[in-house]
């Protein structure tokens, strides 16, 4: 990238960001290039992972807490990840529209995005969007994902902080449990706190993070997102998590678990690239093979292709 756009990226400009996700979501030429500029300035903003089962409200819970943001002057970014069709490739928008209230607000960047089919449901190009608007300078970044289940996991280890909304009435508390997105949720936020069965739903929670160990630092907050009631305290509540693991060096150390994952995922991606045409000659000459020799066979035919190159 041009030092005057990347200038204007780092600025935070829209059209900027704009062109620089495009590049990443179609893995141009000069992706790589442009990822390696902006990673010196990437680090600083709150990543917030927010999921929780259709019909929790939670387009609606994001749109009141990034008011509460705008209101104490940070700049916010919400990356609304959605299901991909196996189709047509595209993805829903409706997150966008719910969102519409910050349309002119120049401190406020949305972006839907489809899954893509990438297993765990976020693709790479999603995480790269992350650390664009890293670089950009917004404070705090939101995944809002679509749903409770196990392929919001891997989703969930892309956030610093990560949030669950629940609703009375919803029957996902069960759900998010079998799922293991109880033990790694770090807020719990319990929407339409307006409707009935508010107090039992509470009690699940707690007697469900009593089974699980879960710190007792993890706290529970009730909001109403048609009013705004309670974004407040789930503003407090996702800002003192954040707080707390930056001061005791945990964010620290939940990034570099996510390098060494990120860096992983991209190493193997390449040996099984390499090892592909390797894979598919064994497999025609012992089609009746034993999978133990082949797969030593393979290995050793690609050691010895390595072995000449230099590192």
């Amino acid at each position: 990238m041009e030092e005057e756009q990347l200038e204007r990226l780092l600025r935070g400009q829209e059209r900027a960001l704009g062109r620089a996700i495009s590049l990443v979501e179609d893995r141009a030429d000069g992706q790589r290039e442009l990822m390696q500029q902006v990673h010196p300035y990437t680090g600083r903003a709150q990543v917030i992972g927010i999921t929780g089962s259709p019909g929790a409200g939670k387009s609606s819970l994001v749109n009141r807490l990034v008011r509460v943001w705008r209101g104490a002057g940070e700049k916010v970014a919400v990356v609304a990840v959605d299901p991909t069709s196996p189709f047509s490739g595209g993805a829903l928008l409706g997150d966008r529209i719910r969102m519409h209230d910050h349309d002119a607000d120049q401190g406020v960047f949305i972006r839907s995005m489809g899954t893509r089919g990438s297993l765990g449901g976020l693709s790479e190009a999603c995480q790269d969007t992350v650390r664009l608007l890293d670089a950009g300078g917004f404070d705090r970044i939101i995944i809002e994902t679509v749903g409770v289940g196990q392929s919001e996991l891997d989703i969930m280890k892309a956030a610093d902080t990560v949030a669950l909304v629940l609703y009375p009435s919803g029957g996902d508390i069960i759900q998010a449990f079998k799922a293991g997105i109880m033990e790694i949720a770090d807020v719990f936020i319990i929407n339409k706190a307006d409707l009935p069965g508010v107090p039992q739903l509470r009690r699940e929670l707690e007697d469900l993070l009593h089974l699980t160990n879960a710190p007792v630092t993890r706290r529970i907050v009730e909001t109403i997102s048609t009013d705004g009631t309670g974004a407040g305290e789930a503003v407090e509540a996702l800002e003192a998590h954040h707080a707390a693991i930056r001061d005791s060096g945990e964010k620290e150390a939940r990034r570099l678990r996510r390098l060494d994952a990120d860096v992983r995922r991209r190493v193997m991606e390449q040996v099984e690239a390499d090892i592909e045409p390797l894979l598919q000659e064994q497999l025609q000459q012992k089609q009746s093979g034993d999978p133990y020799d082949i797969s030593e066979a393979v290995y050793r035919a690609y050691q010895a292709r390595t072995s000449g190159r230099s590192t």
